[in-house]
């Protein structure tokens, strides 16, 4: 998780918080252990962005409106019925907005993902990157080493 952390730049503790989020919404299994860490519970072909977006953020809405229709000073504190009837426009567009949102992300996989990374960058990219993650590997197993005779 901590090589994970510092190859993505991001805090281990925030990885760590997202990655126990993913593994509630059962998109990760965690495997315990010196060799653990975790993987995905199913193909990436299968998981949609999405599903991650819920696993992290849950099902809140985007947008919370503020029924500020009732409150313009032009009512003077007794809006008229046609200022209030219906949903807000302004909510209503943001809702069709999130709907399209959603829509779009569950349109998109991790595989979908992993595909667009893998076309833009360069044949050696991959290597170099599961070669980065041996070292820091290599490194930490010698680091345990020297403590264990110690």
């Amino acid at each position: 998780m901590r090589d994970l952390a510092e190859l993505q730049g991001v805090p281990a503790e925030y990885l760590a918080k997202l990655f126990t989020k993913l593994a509630k919404a059962n998109l990760v299994v965690a495997t315990e252990g010196i060799r653990g860490g975790f993987s995905l519970a199913r193909p990436a072909a299968k998981i949609t962005v999405m599903d991650v977006v819920q696993a992290i953020d849950g099902d809140k809405a985007l947008f919370d409106c503020r029924e500020i229709r009732e409150r313009c000073a032009l009512f003077d504190a007794a809006p008229p019925a046609w200022a209030t009837r219906g949903i807000c426009s302004i909510h209503a567009v943001m809702q069709a907005a999130e709907k399209a949102m959603r829509q779009e992300l569950a349109g998109h996989t991790l595989a979908d993902l992993a595909e667009r990374t893998l076309v833009k960058a360069p044949a050696n990219f991959g290597p170099h990157v599961v070669r980065w993650l041996a070292d820091r590997a290599t490194h930490r197993r010698g680091e345990r080493d020297a403590a264990d005779k110690d």
